[in-house]
């Protein structure tokens, strides 16, 4: 069986939004693959739908918010299709929408239009939420210093997305997982003996990776400084004590706010000096944005409309 790619135009509007080809394909191909079963197969669309029919459909918003995954969801229109859909989107990626506005329009085969829609919708939905939601705390911390940072609570398969959608809403990404940073945290410090000892074996054997130490109070905080810390999680600490931490450690390394942090209380933080807070909500509980695909009502010489 031939394996359908992805068109150029649509490998190309995926990597100009900084994600990866290969990885939107994957990711897609499988979300598909569950949707249609052993035989590829959408019986409905198949049942009532000549294959030469042509349609054209809007993909709308429900709600207001901030979009994400627009070429997600192409790449889905354009696999379902093997390329005979067009896509065309009618805002940017991180763009605020209204309700009722009309995000993209894609034309092609009513099938493969009807096909592709709850798994496009899905990837669009679920990123554009993440991405409304981490909207919110980046205008709540406006004019504080402080940046939003996402955590590695992601859905499993889907990091990537939801880490581009917290970009898209105004975020910064933290570490894409266990590799790229080591975060040495309590537990860490418990195995190793301390701050100093864990810190001074990731640099001994990870040299290049940079390292992020998990601290409590202002003593550990100037502890994993003198080790050579440039990047400390403040966990669960009040505004009054991250002050002191501030000062203390007084711009030699960059601060994170971290541990049970709320949108009520994000600008209090934000005004304490640190460079960011952390917010595994903005990938684990951020509700969908409610976005729909409509299919333009047909004429009567049945044309595409």
């Amino acid at each position: 069986m031939t394996t359908v790619v992805l068109g150029q135009s649509i490998v190309d509007y995926v990597a100009a939004a900084g994600l990866d080809p290969d990885l939107v394909s994957d990711t897609v191909r499988r979300a598909l693959a569950e949707d249609l079963g052993p035989d590829g197969l959408d019986v409905t669309s198949v049942a009532t739908i000549p294959a030469e029919q042509l349609d054209v459909a809007d993909v709308v918003a429900r709600a207001d918010g901030v979009v994400a995954g627009l070429p997600v969801a192409a790449a889905v229109f354009d696999l379902a299709s093997a390329g005979a859909t067009s896509f065309q989107a009618k805002v940017a990626e991180g763009a605020a929408v209204r309700r009722g506005d009309v995000l993209a329009e894609v034309v092609g085969p009513a099938r493969a239009l009807l096909t592709a829609e709850r798994t496009a919708l899905n990837l669009l939905c679920r990123a554009s939420g993440v991405a409304t939601h981490t909207r919110r705390w980046a205008d709540a911390l406006a004019g504080t210093g402080a940046t939003v940072l996402d955590t590695r609570k992601t859905t499993p398969g889907l990091r990537f997305l939801e880490k581009y959608a917290v970009r898209a809403g105004g975020g910064t990404n933290k570490r894409m997982g266990l590799y790229d940073v080591a975060m040495i945290k309590d537990n860490h410090v418990v195995a190793a003996g301390g701050i100093t000892a864990a810190y001074r074996r990731v640099r001994e054997r990870f040299p290049d990776v940079p390292v992020q130490v998990e601290v409590t109070t202002v003593d550990e905080a100037l502890e994993a400084v003198e080790a050579g810390a440039g990047f400390l999680l403040c966990d669960n600490m009040s505004t009054d004590l991250l002050r002191e931490v501030v000062a203390a450690v007084d711009g030699r390394a960059e601060l994170e706010a971290t541990g049970g942090l709320t949108l009520d209380v994000a600008a209090d933080y934000g005004a304490t000096g640190v460079d960011y807070l952390s917010v595994g909500a903005l990938t684990h509980s951020s509700p969908i944005l409610d976005i729909a695909l409509d299919l333009r009502p047909r004429t009567a010489d049945a044309g595409v409309r």
